[in-house]
């Protein structure tokens, strides 16, 4: 095919039912790469002769020496735009697949046909895009197994029902988290519920599994260059046996045989104990052997083979010794890998205008089986909801989009002033070339006339053509967006009912259309399209919404797959450079979804990734990209956790840390405490703090560990002032509920549990971790210490994030505040206004004395994996 050009790219881009946003998923090495090199070859970006070898969507080289991706690239097709993500399949990346997973509306879900891995299914039906399976590596059954034909199929069979086994998984899972909502619900409204008739409403699932007779399945070799679907065998045999396409197709896979006398259909029943070859195998994988075997074995056969199949085969890759370029030149005719894929991807997976009528209800009320009444919501946002859905492109509709991930790219790779360029001929190239000459020559001649060009031509800004700049990777959902248009910002925390807080107003000051390594500038965007957008570095951390209406809620995170558990400590070469460490650090962060940064309190600049292939390609980019210093990094620390034993190590009595004395004023007299409790003065004497520890109960731990973002929010709501939607009230009932029953369901449940999710203070540490603050104050309600609620909180997450033994983080402790006492209420303005700091500073103190009453532990880190073996 020919190239082509950004104007045709443009044109389509407003074609909605000709938009297919697709991702590539897999396990590492599963061929994903080499499967969008053939993809790219069929449009013309790169040469068929080096696709599989070129990896062009490995912009970066340490992926091109790796051989695995680590972030997402796009290219276009011809006719359909078809936006192509290649995302890593590598484990430490994973929070890239789940930034290409909610830009997209389907998915091609790659299968090593010899490992069988399917891990990445999981998070294809998280974010909800329909995935189509592809047998990747059928070659290696062929010429590293040695199976039969038989084998093969058995052996393939047995993978697609693991595969559809873990969707029918998935699924069962999500009808039982519905089922046990809708229960909750009904028990929260007062509605009588009749245990013994009660039962679970199951939809039909037959539309989430895949079948080859449904055309969602794919068997291919990417780096042989074949493909195929059954459908091409069907419409090639049905006129042969003289049946119609649609019945063959029904029985090509599975347990169907032809009968030799009769010359029908039979199944299993039908074969009276005779050994005949399913279709599939007899019809399709036989006649691809024999190719194999003949061009392995008996190049004369090849000759008989090409002619049969009435293809054209070039005399060099005919005489050629290697015996993989004769292949791929047969069967890259015969079944050429881009029309199949790319014909699936058009049939099989959803257009934006389809796809988001079913995604974007989940994504904006996340865990609802019904939708808010139109009438309900305000003629604003019932008008977003609507374009939203419909992905309504029209000048009218309201601007929503979602950026899903930062990041960096260097001004070598922007392509300005694309739009109408077409591809040069080489006779173009040429001519251009030949003037280019002579006018230098001209100039060279005469120096009057070089200088009179300097002085008259009107020379650009220079740029650095290897400063990175920063880009977000965003899908527009509803609107058309420009260049110039002023439009809102919303970050996650963002709420309609308090615009003024979380939002910035920008300018848009740049877009682009993402061609593989390049980025071709553009005017505007209609919905329904990914794309980049420029300016945004200053406002988006990692993800966010833009909407040109304030009445727009913020897209939810993404939900990442891994958790952060390396951690290494870095500092400058040189440390007069601390400051662009500091500026790269910066850059890092927001360009990486999964990496944390840190400071400590020692000043050390720690970074936590996934493991040690995620750490090595940050340190690369902070080296290369962001810092461009040289780094010294610490050895790797896998991170550990603070905790106290379920007894004391001493009996305390008459300790420092039982007694207070208060030293500051001798008049008031030693004050006996209950072991593993401490009372602190601030250091202005205006506030003193009572502060007793537990421990939780492991069942207690683990509840909290497994419902972070129930616990996420309620942090966010009490920050929004209330919970705004009735659903989420009631997954914060049900949670509450839960918890208060792993409080009575320990071994030993004491008094001090009762009810005591209704005066859980904070969660921590960052809001949402194991560990919880209860308040036990009395007359707390007619109190002032109200006032200073939030600094007795920000000390109790200070604490529990850097613990007293080795600054690791606090798990599985409850902090009870007893009792605060606020003295010399009269004092003077300025004394007051130092109070909740001197509060956070005391509240941290003893929180990590309190803690050390009992019997401290370090907590190994458990690193969990799944391993498979063929």
């Amino acid at each position: 095919m020919p190239a082509v050009s950004t104007q045709q790219l443009i044109n389509l881009q407003s074609q909605q039912k000709n938009i297919r946003n697709i991702c590539i998923v897999a396990h590492v090495d599963h061929g994903k790469t080499t499967l969008s090199d053939g993809l790219l070859a069929s449009n013309g970006i790169i040469s068929s002769k080096i696709s599989g070898k070129a990896r062009y969507l490995d912009s970066r080289e340490d992926e091109q020496q790796r051989d695995k991706t680590s972030s997402e690239k796009i290219t276009k097709s011809e006719d359909y735009l078809i936006n192509l993500i290649d995302s890593p399949g590598h484990v430490d990346f994973s929070s890239e697949v789940s930034s290409a997973s909610r830009l997209c509306d389907g998915a091609l879900v790659l299968v090593d046909a010899v490992e069988g891995t399917h891990s990445v299914l999981r998070q294809a039906w998280i974010e909800s895009v329909r995935p189509i399976l592809v047998f990747n590596k059928i070659d290696r059954l062929i010429m590293e197994l040695k199976l039969t034909t038989q084998e093969a199929y058995l052996h393939m069979n047995r993978i697609l029902e693991q595969v559809n086994a873990v969707m029918g998984t998935f699924f069962s899972e999500n009808v039982m988290e519905t089922d046990a909502r809708k229960h909750e619900e009904k028990k929260q409204s007062g509605e009588e519920i009749d245990g013994e008739n009660w039962h679970l409403e199951i939809d039909d699932d037959s539309s989430i599994y895949f079948s080859p007779e449904r055309g969602n399945v794919i068997f291919t070799s990417a780096i042989d260059g074949w493909a195929f679907r059954i459908d091409q065998f069907a419409q090639i045999y049905a006129a042969k046996l003289g049946v119609k396409e649609e019945m063959l197709k029904k029985v090509l896979w599975g347990d169907f045989y032809l009968d030799p006398k009769t010359k029908r259909v039979i199944g299993r029943k039908g074969l009276k104990g005779r050994v005949l070859k399913p279709l599939f195998v007899q019809f399709v994988l036989d006649n691809l052997w024999a190719v194999y075997d003949a061009v392995s074995n008996d190049r004369d056969k090849v000759e008989k083979i090409v002619k049969a199949l009435n293809i054209k085969v070039l005399p060099r890759d005919l005489k050629s010794k290697d015996p993989k370029i004769l292949l791929q030149a047969v069967l890259s005719q015969w079944l050429p890998l881009s029309s199949s894929i790319l014909l699936a991807v058009i049939d099989q997976l959803p257009s934006p205008k389809e796809s988001q009528s079913l995604r974007l209800p989940k994504i904006l009320y996340p865990g609802v089986e019904k939708l808010p009444d139109a009438n309900m919501l305000s003629e604003t946002r019932a008008k977003l909801e609507k374009a939203v859905y419909e992905c309504d492109a029209s000048e009218s509709a309201p601007v929503v989009l979602y950026v899903s991930k930062m990041f960096s790219v260097p001004n070598k790779m922007v392509v300005s002033d694309t739009v109408g360029r077409v591809p040069l001929t080489a006779e173009e190239i040429r001519i251009r070339k030949q003037e280019r000459m002579i006018q230098q020559q001209k100039l060279k001649d005469n120096p009057e006339l070089e200088q009179l060009t300097k002085a008259t031509t009107s020379q650009p800004p220079e740029v650095d053509p290897n400063a990175e700049k920063m880009v977000g990777f965003a899908r527009i959902y509803s609107g058309t967006i420009k260049v110039g248009d002023t439009v809102n910002i919303l970050g996650p925390k963002y709420n309609p009912a308090h615009p003024e807080l979380h939002r910035h107003e920008i300018k848009i000051e740049s877009l682009y259309l993402m061609m593989g390594r390049e980025l071709h500038e553009l005017k505007e965007v209609p919905a329904g399209n990914v794309f980049g957008i420029g300016g945004l570095e200053k406002y988006i951390h990692k993800t966010g919404t833009i909407s040109s209406v304030l009445d727009c809620p913020s897209f939810a995170g993404l939900r990442l797959a891994t958790s952060t558990i390396l951690r290494v400590a870095l500092e400058p070469a040189d440390l007069s450079q601390m400051s662009q460490l500091v500026e790269g650090l910066r850059i890092l962060n927001q360009a990486d979804p999964s990496v944390e940064v840190l400071r400590q309190e020692t000043g050390e600049h720690v970074i936590i990734t996934s493991g040690e292939l995620h750490l090595e390609r940050c340190l690369k980019d902070l080296k290369e990209l962001y810092a461009k210093i040289d780094i010294k990094a610490s050895d790797p620390i896998v991170s550990f956790r603070e905790t106290i034993s379920s007894s004391p190590a001493m009996v305390l009595q008459n300790t420092a840390q039982s007694q207070l004395k208060v030293e500051e004023d001798p008049s008031e007299e030693q004050i006996t405490l209950p072991p593993h409790t401490v009372m602190l003065l601030t250091s202005n004497k205006m506030c003193k703090i009572r502060v007793r520890v537990s421990k939780l109960s492991e069942t207690v731990t683990n509840y909290l560990q497994n419902n972070t973002n129930t616990i996420k929010l309620i942090a966010d709501d009490k920050e929004s002032d209330g919970i705004d939607s009735a659903h989420k009230k009631v997954e914060v009932q049900s949670f509450l509920n839960g918890l208060q029953k792993a409080f009575t369901d320990t071994d030993k449940p004491t008094k001090e549990w009762d009810n005591i999710t209704q005066n859980v203070w904070a969660y921590g540490p960052k809001r949402t971790g194991p560990n919880l603050l209860v308040n036990r104050i009395q007359g707390y309600t007619e109190s002032k210490i109200q006032e200073y609620e939030s600094s007795i909180i920000a000390g109790f997450q200070l604490a529990t994030q850097s613990g007293p033994l080795c600054g690791e983080p606090i798990m599985g402790c409850c902090f009870f505040v007893e009792n605060v006492e606020i003295s010399d209420v009269n004092a003077d303005a300025l004394k007051r206004s130092l109070l909740p700091g001197q509060i956070i500073t005391t509240m941290r103190e003893a929180c990590k004395q309190v803690f050390l009453t009992w019997s401290p532990r370090l907590m190994l880190a458990m690193y969990s994996c799944d391993l498979q073996a063929p």
